[in-house]
This record gives structure tokens, sequence and C-alpha cells, in this order.
């Protein structure tokens, strides 16, 4: 019995037009605070894919961003390895217009600060490392170009706030970023 119904399901399912069309990026990132350059993964999925010249869909992201610094005075040197990573979940709309695709979303997620001081040589003690994590929310805009019907290059600027309940021009971050999605 399963046998027979099993193919008359995957055929109704793949006819429909409501199966999502799954995309997976990455991306080189520049922000506004330290440190600056990271790249950038993503794999997003769209929904409701039978809605003409509208495009709605779900993505989860990660970013990594590092740097280091070495001091070194006359009476002290160190290493000083600073990262940030940060991943996330959002919802996004656009609309197709021929080959040009903009769109914009907004979502949750999570960032984590690791600073970390090594061979440290000098006066006083050293520095402790630190360890922080905070949620955040944030907003983004961008456009895709369908050069390749499987490749499309893109440009976006998210922001994004620290502060849940009123936005902190303080406490944010803006990004602006470039990269490619393959489409399945």
């Amino acid at each position: 019995m399963l046998k027979k119904i099993l193919p008359i399901i995957l055929s109704l399912f793949l006819t429909t037009g409501l199966y999502a069309q799954l995309e997976v990026g990455a991306s080189y990132e520049l922000r506004d605070e330290n440190p600056q350059s990271g790249f950038g993964v993503r794999i997003q999925s769209g929904i409701f894919n039978s809605i003409p010249f509208i495009s709605l869909g779900l993505r989860a992201h990660f970013s990594y961003f590092s740097e280091t610094n070495t001091v070194d005075e006359t009476s002290f040197s160190y290493d000083r390895n600073l990262e940030n990573y940060d991943f996330g979940l959002a919802a996004y709309g656009g609309v197709k217009l021929g080959l040009l695709e903009p769109y914009v979303g907004a979502g949750l997620g999570s960032e984590t600060v690791d600073l970390q001081t090594k061979d440290f040589e000098g006066v006083g003690t050293q520095p402790d490392d630190e360890n922080e994590s905070n949620i955040y929310w944030n907003t983004f805009s961008g456009a895709k170009v369908t050069v390749i019907p499987l490749v499309k290059p893109f440009v976006e600027y998210r922001f994004s706030s620290r502060n849940l309940e009123v936005p902190d021009l303080n406490d944010k971050t803006g990004r602006i970023i470039f990269g490619v999605v393959l489409s399945f």
C-alpha cells in the first residue's frame, strides 16, 4: 500500500510549487567595530514559492571575525587575540525584478566575543581573558543578481543592536556584506 501511495504523494508535492528552494552562500563582511573584517556563511530556504514575483523565506547565518594585535614596548610585550562570532535566524521577503531581487528582513541572533592575552612579559599582572555573549536583533536589506540561474552574487547591509527593549545607537553594529549564494 505504501509503495503505491508514496509516488503519488511525491509527485503532488514536487509539482505544487510549495517546496522550498535551498540557497547556500558565503560572504566577506566589513563592520564598524573591532575586529572589522570577517567571513560568513548562510543557508536560506524559500517558502511559498508559488507566489509570482515575490520571494519569502527563512535564513540561518553564521559570521566569524578575528584580529591579533601585538604590543611591544620597552617595558612589556604581549599578543592579544580578539575573536567574535555570531549566528542567528531571520525571515526575509523580496521582489523578483528580472535579474535583480531586492530584499529586506529581520531576525534574532547570538554573539560571542573572546579576548585572549598570551605571551605576556612585563610590569604588573597579565590582563585577564574575557568572554562575553549577547543576544541581538537585526534588520537587513540587500539585493541578489541572477547572473547564472544557480549562482547569485549579492550585497547586503545589516544593522544589529544588542538592546532588545529600546534601540540604543551606542550599542549597535552595522556591516556591509558581499557574497555569493548557490541555489539548489
